[in-house]
């Protein structure tokens, strides 16, 4: 059973605002935006609303990880 304290901590989001999305992956707005256009990054639309997981931030990101010693 969980305890009130544990029940009032703050859930991190889902999902989050393309601005928030390029502040956590510490990129751009147009690289951002870029990534959507293209489709590496997938979004949902809710009214006019655009979201992005942050799992799908993780996952975009880890696709374009790169070996430091290439």
């Amino acid at each position: 059973m969980t305890s009130p304290v544990e029940q009032n901590l703050p859930q991190p989001p889902i999902a989050v605002s393309p601005d928030e999305a390029a502040r956590l992956a510490s990129v751009g707005r147009t690289t951002l935006y870029a990534a959507l256009a293209k489709g590496d990054l997938p979004s949902i639309k809710i009214g006019t609303r655009r979201l992005i997981r942050v799992d799908a931030i993780r996952d975009w990101l880890a696709r374009n990880e790169t070996d430091s010693k290439a």
